[in-house]
């Protein structure tokens, strides 16, 4: 038997040794490609300087903004129908053949007209209106640019806490992996020196290629995240955070949220101009009065009539019956505040929702936090003492492993935790309204 399982043990060590090879040659080859491939330049910012490059440069405010333009030129529109407006015309007829009476010509075959119509209203209840509806249109745009600017700096703000996340989540796999390679030293130094056995040796070469395994994701993580910042800043390459925020806990009495929330700002607009719309329908019934003023000239002049005149009119027009068609659209107005106003109440319940869970979130994300970094010490020490203790022969290479892969995963909790601490108290600033 034992003549038997000596080739087999000597194969398959050839296979696993093959085996390796090949891996570390695939890893060479990869490595060598990926330093022939030119990187993209990383810009490195701050935390406040990426909050502003984005709402400077992100495409969504560049679109929020000519939203602003494009309400300012609607209102101008709305207050020019206010004002007087003067129109010129210039009329050239010709007939087959003039009029004659007595040898004196009545009607030109050529004459040409020119006249001015200046018109000034002076009652337009519904014009009026519309202008104050264009100007609370604009001033729901500017609050709508507002909003878009916090929802980019928060979306800002999370790219960034990713990159600070992503790197601790490879310093710590970083770390595995040099504690890993020591100890695969160790093992081949004791295998060597005939006091350890090829099995241990593989086992801890087997942690090395699965820690450099885990090290290449966190590094992909990493620059995913600061792609996507770059994305945020407008930025042609990714970019990297350069230091950490520190988010200020706000006081446990936030006061009214309407007064620094940009979004219930908005939704107080919205229905605030949705009432004035419903209470201005009245206005379509008044009645309209317009002054025009009409100097004109013919050449030549007509046989009856001087050839410049001039003339004043006062038009009034008056709504009598439009077969229910302002009825509906009034419904549509009360339909469109009706919205609103659910709108802006949901929003304000959800936004007390927000502050109180994202404060419980912080207490117990700084809970979280402490014992995390607690346990990561604990395990660290186990580590440093097995592996005394493995050099002295009292303990065994599985019991290394185990206490290596332990420190690993609590190194990576301890950065996930220190994450959603910060997540936390970014959320609370964001409910509070006191972010960016």
């Amino acid at each position: 038997m034992t003549r038997n399982s000596r080739p087999g043990a000597r194969l398959w060590r050839q296979w696993v040794i093959r085996g390796q090879r090949v891996a570390l040659g695939l890893a060479a080859i990869a490595a060598t490609s990926h330093a022939q491939t030119a990187p993209a330049p990383v810009v490195r910012v701050t935390f406040p300087e990426a909050i502003q490059r984005a709402q400077d440069n992100n495409p969504s405010v560049a679109a929020a903004a000519s939203g602003i333009l494009r309400a300012d030129g609607l209102l101008g529109q709305a207050r020019a129908a206010t004002l007087l407006q003067v129109t010129g015309s210039v009329t050239w007829t010709i007939l087959n053949h003039g009029v004659e009476f007595s040898g004196v010509t009545v009607t030109p075959r050529s004459q040409a007209a020119a006249a001015i119509n200046a018109d000034m209203p002076i009652l337009a209840a519904a014009a009026w209106a519309r202008r104050a509806q264009a100007q609370d249109a604009k001033d729901i745009s500017e609050l709508s640019l507002a909003d878009t600017k916090r929802q980019v700096a928060l979306a800002t703000a999370d790219a960034y806490l990713a990159i600070i996340a992503e790197r601790r989540v490879v310093e710590s796999n970083e770390r595995a992996r040099d504690v890993a390679k020591a100890h695969f030293d160790l093992a081949s130094e004791l295998e060597q020196q005939g006091m350890g056995s090829r099995l241990n040796a593989l086992r801890a070469q087997q942690q090395v290629t699965a820690n450099e395994g885990l090290v290449e994701v966190a590094r992909l993580a990493l620059y995913r995240a600061q792609e996507a910042l770059g994305v945020l800043m407008a930025v042609d390459g990714p970019a990297d955070a350069s230091g950490e925020p520190d988010f200020a806990v706000p006081p446990a009495t936030p006061g009214d949220l309407s007064l620094w929330r940009s979004d219930l700002k908005l939704f107080a607009a919205e229905q605030q101009a949705a009432d004035r719309v419903v209470r201005d329908s009245t206005k379509d019934w008044y009645p309209t009065v317009d002054a025009i003023f009409q100097p004109s000239s013919t050449y030549p002049p007509p046989f009856f009539l001087p050839q410049n005149s001039w003339r004043i009119l006062f038009q009034a027009n008056v709504p009598i019956f439009d077969s229910g068609q302002r009825g509906a659209v009034k419904t549509q107005r009360r339909a469109a505040f009706d919205n609103a106003r659910a709108t802006l109440t949901g929003a304000t319940t959800e936004a007390s929702a927000q502050v109180r869970a994202a404060r419980e979130a912080v207490a117990s994300g700084e809970r979280t936090l402490a014992s995390a970094r607690a346990t990561a010490d604990e395990a660290d020490q186990v580590v440093n003492i097995t592996n005394i203790s493995f050099r002295a022969g009292g303990a065994t290479n599985i019991e290394v492993i185990d206490a290596q892969r332990v420190a690993r995963d609590t190194g990576t909790a301890v950065a996930i935790a220190e994450d959603q601490l910060r997540r936390a108290r970014l959320e609370l600033l964001n409910a509070l309204g006191r972010f960016p």
